[in-house]
């Protein structure tokens, strides 16, 4: 009884804290005690309720057949779109701060929103090694169930909350991706109702203008049923090798050379500044050391970009067994660096004893509960990007990262991006190894204003023919946007199938030109 007291008295004088500093400035400044005393419990609701329900689903059998049902309502919602007039453009009508991205979506206020209920693994067939899922589905939820099986697919892209919906229509990548692309590459087929509320399947030998156009798209083609996805046979362990480099141009070239190297299952780097950096290769394996075994995903566990810090600042290299879920999901605890703005000591030992199983908060509870004033603060104070350029100029492109943001660690991950159609490919007739540059916290750069700088930022990856993604904060023109991404056989299905009445086009869905 008298710990419950303490706890009444505890929750009275954070109450009257609260009221007395007002909830907003509490929110912007110690924006901690709202994450660690509410949405870090209301997460691990939210956790058990989805981890429920997937598991009556798995024991039901009952998927597959709820998905025809699903659906076929899709499509009845469509029709009956176009039965009031096709005044109003379509979306999901997922909220949008259930998404990861950081953009708020306002288009769901005025948009005729398309209920999507699709969340679950449809089928696992072994002999074709295909996966066939709903949009919905999560890394956490894939991964979760595959590797059991014995199963993986080969680009798992790192937060647990990342859903393949998002990550065909807009993109995905792992330090797998040097061999198998990014996540669209590794699709095999999409189902997809279309603006007529027909239901379509598209492959590489099916459609296949719509399956090259659909990736990049953001739901401006038709909404996304269902996908069928690759999978791997799964090992037990990565054996991940960490090697310190200083120097700029010796880490481009130690992370270049790595990257190239096929029998490298892994490639990632991780630069602390301008000229420190750790380089990470891993290889698949069922055999451990055991006094070698890393376990990382554990609660209590440092954070995996602190964890690796470590080997720069003793300067030496290391051997470790990494468990492969714990691997494919390593910087989902502090949602890369992210967490340690939100809660500063969240890596403290203390805290990730006691509360570590708690972590990380939901991103899109992060979204519903940030308010107007934090968001603003955000917006000119946070970057949040990921630059994909041709990794010929991986060193041009750190130098302008540092000159423009100076934003520490920064994320690198190769990537193959092969010559296929659609809005993304290399400028050439072949496929080229490109690199992901991501830059995630506050930039230190005295010069550093959002609009100005992320628009310098857009023109140079113009200029060596990269990418931004699109789930960030883009300020580019409608022409810059076009100059940027091939529109060739986007804007020809647009015409094709109808879909200028029924959807907008993805630069008025996504760009703060268009938006504002």
């Amino acid at each position: 009884m008298s710990a419950l007291w303490s706890v009444g008295a505890g929750l009275l004088l954070l109450l009257l804290w609260v009221r007395h500093r007002g909830l907003e400035a509490v929110l912007v400044h110690h924006r901690w005690v709202f994450v660690c005393f509410f949405l870090l419990p209301l997460s691990i609701l939210f956790d058990i309720y989805y981890q429920l329900r997937a598991w009556a689903v798995w024991r039901l059998h009952s998927a597959p057949r709820q998905h025809a049902q699903r659906v076929r309502h899709i499509q009845e919602q469509v029709r009956e779109w176009k039965k009031e007039g096709s005044r109003r453009y379509m979306c999901t009508g997922r909220p949008g701060w259930l998404t990861v991205s950081l953009r708020v979506g306002k288009y769901k206020k005025t948009h005729k929103n398309i209920m999507i209920n699709l969340m679950d693994v449809l089928e696992v067939d072994s002999e074709r090694q295909v996966v066939r899922v709903e949009p919905l589905v999560t890394m956490g939820q894939l991964t979760a169930y595959l590797n059991p099986m014995g199963w993986t697919i080969p680009v798992v892209p790192e937060l647990d909350d990342l859903t393949v919906g998002g990550l065909i229509m807009g993109t995905g990548i792992e330090s797998s991706s040097h061999i198998y692309g990014l996540f669209q590459h590794t699709c095999v087929a999409y189902e997809l109702v279309l603006a007529d509320g027909s239901l379509v399947r598209c492959s590489p030998t099916e459609n296949s203008d719509l399956f090259y156009a659909v990736p990049w798209s953001c739901g401006t083609l038709g909404f996304l049923v269902a996908a069928e996805i690759k999978m791997v046979p799964a090992k037990k362990y990565v054996k991940i090798h960490y090697e310190p480099v200083r120097g700029l141009q010796k880490i481009c070239e130690k992370f270049t050379e790595e990257s190239k190297k096929k029998e490298n299952s892994f490639v990632e780097g991780l630069m602390y500044s301008l000229d420190e950096a750790v380089i990470m290769t891993g290889v698949l394996t069922d055999e451990a050391e055991q006094s070698k075994i890393n376990r990382i995903g554990n609660y209590y566990k440092p954070w995996f970009f602190k964890h690796v810090e470590k080997y720069l600042k003793a300067d030496r290299t290391g051997v470790e067994y990494i468990p492969s879920r714990h691997y494919y999901h390593r910087h989902t605890r502090s949602i890369f660096w992210e967490l340690q703005d939100i809660i500063p000591f969240g890596n403290n030992p203390v805290f990730r004893y006691l509360f570590g199983w708690m972590v990380p908060p939901k991103i899109s509870l992060l979204k519903l509960t940030q308010g107007e004033a934090i968001r603003k603060l955000y917006e000119q104070h946070h970057v949040v990007q990921d630059m994909l350029v041709p990794i010929k100029s991986l060193e041009k492109s750190i130098q302008t990262f540092h000159v423009d943001l100076n934003v520490y660690p920064i994320w690198l991950c190769p990537f193959i991006l092969p010559n296929n159609p659609g809005m993304v490919h290399p400028k050439g007739n072949e496929a080229e190894l490109y690199v992901d540059i991501g830059a995630y916290g506050e930039p230190k750069s005295k010069q550093f204003e959002a609009r100005a700088s992320m628009r310098q930022m857009e023109k140079f990856v113009r200029s060596v023919h990269g990418f931004q993604m699109l789930y960030a904060d883009c300020y580019m023109t409608r022409e810059e946007f076009w100059d940027m991404f091939d529109g060739s056989l986007y804007h020809k299905l647009r015409e094709e199938m109808n879909c200028k009445d029924a959807f907008p086009e993805v630069y008025d869905k996504i760009c703060k030109a268009a938006r504002h």
